[in-house]
This record gives structure tokens, C-alpha cells and sequence, in this order.
């Protein structure tokens, strides 16, 4: 069968599971987007500028599973970039497509707009290459092939892959498959796969007490079903990295809490340090998940699940596949009778209500207000310190940029997730410092009639920063906006309820509003705290990267 280019590539992003395209428009696009009019199985949404239209597919893939955005040459892909390096630390699978210039011009190497003016059209493939697993430019003799191989990386790695589609070819007409896209997971090696779980069998038995210690592909690779059934099955306990916080059910009685090294909570380090059996799945050390390398696990008591590969006491075994292993463990106990728990120390929990308003007690009451199923963004900084202190209720997922850590990530990330998912209530914890990244597109949220409750956390300034170094420097200061009239600025409609608090009074106000359950609006919560207000884990972690940043000789210790 014949169809047009442009709308092959449709046609195979809506198989994928994509519904949506995020992106701003440009001449050498404009070809493309036409092809996503109606009856277009994709609906395009227009962003505020491409980093933005990044962290949207960002967040539409976190909550879809696979998402995609569209920039012009050049000026609009070295915008997106940002995005595009964001997704690929994360682990997310995000399509860019990028709006070439007519291929007669790149072969005649034209001197044309939005170009270096030296007719090198490698440039940008040199530089996104840098930031996706597999790149390519369409033309009509190789789009089907390459259309299907980049979106197999795409689902493979989850991770960015980026397209080049020049702007004359999208309605040439080729030849396609009749056949839908199958992406496929890799199948495992046997008899690789059967030592593995023997020795996985072997090194689990109650006497070691194993643990789970989970990152977030888990999530990425679908796996958590399973590792939910085997640690059922076999009473094993869980605990979570900070980057995977909200993964597995919170309230489970098998659920240990975060695993940061040595800055956990005692009864998590305890049952992670004395474990001779902890079998990681998909984790990754990183400063920010281990508080700065404090971890105590070594190889000769890790068992580290990967996405292509096994790790058991420091022996390697490639060619083994996490969801086919994990797949295959459950299988197994799926008609066991569950061992009984464990016994183990509960988590600490605080009899001591506070009484003034502050961020303790702001956090404290928004325990109380998170739901079953809820979407829960939390920005880097101060935001994301007091939200992921949160037991979080089943169903609810938590999602955050820790690794990366672009602030102004989570705003346009709110808006993707809630295109993916708008019958989901969605919640965002961001500072206003980080709202002043990517405020406008609050604008696309209002006009695309979507209803978040949005917090915004008014410290008058960097305050995760403050805390690290300049505690009173200007450097750490931004600009004092009006926050609360922002919904009615970039949005005419009067789509937005805005509330400013500073008092105990106001806040519940502002939360009663945003439990009405006709509410048809979205809620915009301005809270004022004094700079230097955070929750007590921000202030240590502080501490911790200072230390490491500067050392004995840095700024903090010149007057000790």
C-alpha cells in the first residue's frame, strides 16, 4: 500500500502509543504539521518554545509511556536540547523530530536561515547524537526502515532517538507495510536465563534476609507487577531510591521507605546494610540517590537486576533480560502460599503535630489532601524535599527530575502528563525561582482547559541554594513577581482560582477549594515562607553538598 511520508510517521508514532505531539512551529515544519489536521490520528499542541515542548513529551512519556515532540532546524533543536539530555539521564523514551530544510538545499549546502551560514546541515545531528541512542534523516528511500528501527531504540533503550524530516518529502507518496508496528521486547539467552534464577532462588532464602532496593526502571521496563508478586510470595521487604520515589505500593507492610545511604532513616539503612541479600533492579548510584556515595553495599551481597543483564556477586551474566526474568520469577510463585512477614521495625512516624505555619506544617497537611491515584510532580529544590517526605496512598505516582535536575522541568512536565492522563488529578510542588524557567507554559495548561492544582512555593528566592551557599548573597535572589494575577496574565479566559497564603486560615481555605469536587478550574496556591524555611532533609542534604563541593578550603569554613 501507498501512503504519504509525512503521514507514515503518524501513522507509526500513533501505533507506538503516541496521541500527541508536542512543539512549536517553523517554517521547515509546517509541512509536517499540516499532516496533523483532522482526521490526523495525532493531535498537536502547540508550546511556548521547545525546551518546553521537551519537558512536556517528557511528561506525557512518564504517564503514556512513550512520547514526542516537533522543532524547527537548528534555532529550535539546540532550544530543545536541554530537554532532550533531561530524557535521556531519566531514562525516558521521547521521539524529536526535527523540521530539516528541503533536501535539495542540504545537498547544494544552501547559506539558508537558521543555519551556521557555512553549509553544514551534520551540525545539529553532531550535537543531538550526543543526547538520543539513534538519530537518522528521512528521505523516501529509506523512511519506512529507518521510521521503524528509531522507534524501536526509542521503546529498546527508553531513551530519546531524533529524526530529521526534510520539509519537501513529507507528502511524496511511498511504498508502507499493511502491518502495524510491534515493539518488542528482547528475548533472553535460556540457559543464561535459567542460572540466573537458580542462583537467584539460591541467594533469597528467608536465612539472608533479602531486600528489594528498587530504581525507576522498574517502572520504565514494566516490572513492578512482578517484583510486587515475588516480594509478596516470598514476605521480602522493599525499599525505594530517592529517584523512584512512589514506585511500589507506600503503604504496604513490606514497604522499608528511601534508601539515600547513609542520610535514610535508620530502620532503612538497618535493613539494607545488614542484609546479605539485597537484590537491586535497574539501580543507578548517583550522588543525589546515595547522599553523595554514602551507600554500604557491596558486590559480594548485591544482586543488581538490569535492563540487559545480571549481576550476582560480582559475576556477570549478559544476555539476560529484566522483564523476562522478572516475568519468569513471578510465573513461578504465582500459586504459592505467601511466607509470613517478617518482623522489622516500623518507620518513625511524628506524634508531634506543628502548630504555626511554616513548611513543616504545610507538608503536614498536605499529607492528609494527597489521594489514591493521583499524579504528583515535585521540582527540584525545596519542592521536591518536602513532597518526597509524603507517604504517598496506593495508586499514587511521584515524579521528579532528580538525576538531571533542570529546574523548571515540572511545569511543562505537568502539562504532558496531564494530556496523557486528564482524568487523573495532578498536583505540582515548584518554587517560584523555578517557576521564573518556564512560567509560560502555565498559558498552555489554561488554554488546552486543563484543571491541575498548582502550589507554588514563594521563598523569595533560591532557598535549596541559600542553604548550600549565600545564605544572604543577592546572587540567590530572583525577582518578586505577583504570582497570584499569573493565571489571568497568560490566560484571558478566566480558566484559574488563585489563592495567596501566608497563614494557617488561608491554606485550608485554598485546600477546601481545591477538593470541591464540581471544580472545573484550575487551583493556583501561592505560599509565602520566610528564605530560609525548608524541610529539615533539605537542610542536611545542603550541608552534605557543601561539604563536598568546596572542601575544607571553600567558602563556608573561611571564618572557622
Amino acid at each position: 500500500m501507498q501512503m504519504q511520508l509525512g503521514q507514515f510517521l503518524l501513522r507509526r508514532l500513533h501505533e507506538a502509543g503516541i496521541e500527541h505531539l508536542f512543539g512549536v512551529p517553523g517554517d521547515f515544519n509546517l509541512s509536517f504539521l499540516e499532516q496533523t489536521v483532522p482526521p490526523s490520528p495525532i493531535r498537536f499542541i502547540n508550546n511556548c518554545n521547545e525546551l518546553n515542548a521537551a519537558y512536556a513529551a517528557d511528561g506525557y512519556a512518564r504517564s503514556k509511556g512513550i512520547g514526542a515532540f516537533i522543532t524547527t532546524w537548528g534555532v529550535g533543536d539546540l532550544s530543545a536540547l536541554n530537554g532532550l539530555a533531561g530524557a535521556y539521564a531519566e531514562n525516558i523514551p521521547v521521539v524529536h523530530i526535527s523540521g530539516l530544510p528541503p533536501l535539495h538545499a542540504v545537498n547544494d549546502r544552501a547559506l539558508l536561515h537558521h543555519t551556521l551560514v557555512d553549509g553544514d546541515y551534520d551540525n545539529i545531528g553532531r550535537c543531538v547524537a550526543e543526547f538520543t541512542v539513534a538519530q537518522t534523516r528521512l528521505t523516501p528511500a529509506n523512511a519506512v526502515m529507518e521510521i521503524d528501527r528509531l522507534l524501536q531504540c526509542c521503546w529498546l533503550e527508553r531513551r530519546p532517538v531524533h529524526l530529521q524530516l526534510p520539509s519537501d518529502i513529507t507528502h511524496l507518496m511511498i511504498e508502507v507495510p499493511s502491518q502495524p508496528l510491534r515493539l518488542v521486547e528482547p528475548t533472553s539467552d535460556p540457559r543464561q536465563l535459567n542460572r540466573v534464577i537458580s542462583h537467584l532462588q539460591a541467594q533469597w532464602r528467608p536465612e539472608n534476609g533479602p531486600v528489594f532496593l528498587l530504581d525507576n526502571d522498574a517502572v520504565r521496563f514494566g516490572v513492578i507487577d512482578f517484583i510486587r508478586t515475588i516480594s509478596e510470595k516470598l514476605a521480602i521487604p522493599y525499599a525505594v531510591l530517592p529517584s523512584a520515589k512512589g514506585i511500589m505500593d507506600e503503604n504496604s507492610a513490606l514497604y522499608l521507605g528511601v534508601y539515600a545511604g547513609q542520610a535514610s532513616l535508620p530502620a532503612v539503612s538497618h535493613a539494607i546494610h545488614h542484609s546479605v541479600c539485597v537484590i537491586g533492579v535497574g539501580l543507578r548510584l548517583t550522588d543525589c540517590n546515595t547522599g553523595l556515595f554514602s551507600q554500604l553495599i557491596d558486590n559480594s551481597r548485591l544482586i543488581a537486576l538490569r535492563r540487559f543483564d545480571v549481576t550476582i556477586n560480582g559475576a556477570q551474566y549478559p544476555g539476560v533480560m529484566l522483564q523476562e526474568l522478572c516475568r519468569h520469577l513471578a510465573e513461578q510463585l504465582r500459586d504459592c502460599a505467601p511466607r509470613p512477614l517478617p518482623p522489622r521495625s516500623s518507620l518513625p512516624i511524628s506524634t508531634q503535630p506543628h502548630t504555626t505555619f511554616s513548611q513543616a506544617y504545610f507538608w503536614q497537611a498536605l499529607q492528609a489532601f494527597i489521594r489514591p491515584q493521583d499524579s504528583i510532580f515535585g521540582e527540584a529544590g525545596t519542592a521536591h524535599s518536602g513532597a518526597s517526605s509524603l507517604q504517598l496512598p496506593a495508586g499514587a505516582r511521584y515524579h521528579s527530575q532528580i538525576i538531571w535536575g533542570s529546574i523548571g522541568f515540572t511545569l511543562p512536565a505537568l502539562l504532558g502528563s496531564l494530556i496523557a492522563r486528564p482524568e487523573q488529578r495532578h498536583l505540582l510542588f515548584i518554587g517560584d525561582g523555578s517557576l521564573q524557567l518556564t512560567v509560560q507554559e502555565l498559558s498552555t495548561l489554561l488554554q488546552q482547559r486543563l484543571t491541575p492544582i498548582i502550589f507554588l512555593i514563594n521563598n523569595w528566592g533560591y532557598t535549596i541554594e541559600r542553604l548550600i551557599l549565600g545564605e544572604n548573597s543577592a546572587y540567590n535572589d530572583v525577582n518578586e513577581w505577583d504570582y497570584a494575577k499569573l493565571p489571568s496574565v497568560l490566560d484571558k479566559g478566566n480558566h484559574a482560582l488563585s489563592f495567596v497564603v501566608d497563614d494557617i486560615p488561608s491554606l485550608h481555605q485554598a485546600l477546601q477549594a481545591a477538593e470541591n469536587p464540581n471544580r472545573d478550574k484550575a487551583i493556583f496556591i501561592e505560599i509565602r515562607f520566610p528564605p530560609l524555611d525548608a524541610p529539615p532533609q533539605l537542610k542536611h542534604f545542603a550541608k552534605r553538598f557543601a561539604d563536598y563541593d568546596y572542601g575544607n578550603c571553600g567558602p563556608r569554613n573561611l571564618n572557622h
